[in-house]
């Protein structure tokens, strides 16, 4: 089972130029048979641009998942915190290997039509 993830484009671009290792979520998916995220950019380019497998998930308090990843987030330090204001715990998905698609992809390639507003599951 995969999950397509709804990113910003500018953040979904920096994980495929190698600038962004870590996906910052203030909630996860349950199922933990999850392996591989594919990359839905969101507004303006509304494409699925690619895929990575997820190395790791780390979760703990935010100012923790700060300091482990902060050398390779992709983002400003005021730009998590704003992100996780009011939140005590943070979630980090460690980036893998990744795989950008040389045509970008419809979500109705996922039996999808619409955007999910965090994630999706899809077997596909």
């Amino acid at each position: 089972m995969n999950v397509l993830l709804s990113i910003k484009p500018e953040f979904a671009f920096k994980i495929f130029d190698g600038t962004k290792k870590f996906e910052f979520r203030k909630s996860i998916f349950k199922r933990k048979d999850i392996n591989k995220i594919i990359v839905y950019a969101s507004s303006p380019v509304q494409q699925v641009i690619g895929e990575f497998e997820i190395k790791n998930i780390l979760h703990d308090d935010t100012e923790k998942v700060w300091s482990l990843t902060k050398q390779n987030s992709g983002i400003t330090k005021q730009f998590y915190d704003e992100y996780f204001l009011n939140k005590d715990k943070a979630f980090a998905i460690q980036v893998g290997s990744v795989k950008k698609y040389s045509s970008p992809k419809s979500l109705s390639d996922y039996n999808l039509g619409y955007a999910p507003q965090s994630f999706a599951y899809t077997a596909l």
